[in-house]
């Protein structure tokens, strides 16, 4: 059981549940004993082109090694020029997407303008900064199109950085391998989204909180595209 003090919020609940505690005080007094670790696991994948972004996932979740669910869709559409990959605890990457989705939405009509993908990052990064002593648990990608195509790989604390390719989640020592093989800025859209697919389908068979099947978002200056591949 827990024994907490001075602080009985879910957001305590969810650092004490990703760290192994035995017996730790201090923090204003807060004290934690017992020792509790929750397994989560999923394999996001996403790889910018001069033409796209190309964001992938599976979609298998699991809670420890049960599997809790075979069709949970691990990429969320923020705007309509914008999605995000989304691994870690499912009720803090909602309440984020959620978020987000407000953000974009209130730029829009404030601009008349699509927000910039950078400023949706920069957004999240000072929100997951801002609660680092009870953290969101998530490790996100954010792909999209505004002047270009723009990839983003967001951890938890807040820092970000922009890439050509990045992976996520407990099968991405697998997945980055494949993508460190064979990716090229200047391959198509077609080439690209067989690779994501491939990079998820190699985790598939090594990891086993990735399964199921594979879903793919294209960024574009057209818009999002959503497809799924089996395994």
């Amino acid at each position: 059981m827990f024994i907490v003090r001075g602080y009985s919020t879910g957001r305590f609940l969810n650092l004490v549940k990703l760290i192994k505690f035995k017996e730790v005080t201090g923090w204003g007094g807060y004290k934690v004993m017992h020792t509790y670790k929750v397994l989560k696991g999923t394999t996001t994948v996403g790889i910018r082109t001069n033409e796209a972004v190309v964001l992938a996932a599976d979609k298998r979740a699991s809670s420890g090694y049960y599997v809790a669910h075979k069709t949970v869709r691990k990429i969320v559409k923020i705007d309509d020029h914008i999605a995000m990959t989304i691994s870690g605890l499912v009720a803090d990457a909602q309440m984020l997407s959620s978020i987000l989705r407000y953000i974009a939405r209130d730029y829009k009509l404030n601009t008349g303008m699509p927000i910039p993908v950078r400023n949706i990052v920069s957004y999240l990064a000072l929100l997951l900064n801002s609660t680092k002593y009870f953290p969101y648990i998530v490790q996100l990608l954010v792909g999209g199109y505004d002047d270009s195509p723009k990839l983003y790989s967001v951890e938890w604390f807040g820092d970000f950085t922009q890439e050509d390719y990045a992976v996520s989640g407990s099968g991405s020592p697998v997945a980055v391998g494949v993508l460190e093989a064979h990716y090229r800025r200047d391959m198509s859209v077609e080439e690209a989204v067989k690779l994501a697919v491939e990079a998820v389908r190699a985790s598939i068979k090594r990891d086993v909180f990735t399964g199921e099947a594979v879903d793919v978002a294209v960024i574009t200056r057209d818009g999002i595209k959503f497809m799924s591949f089996p395994r």
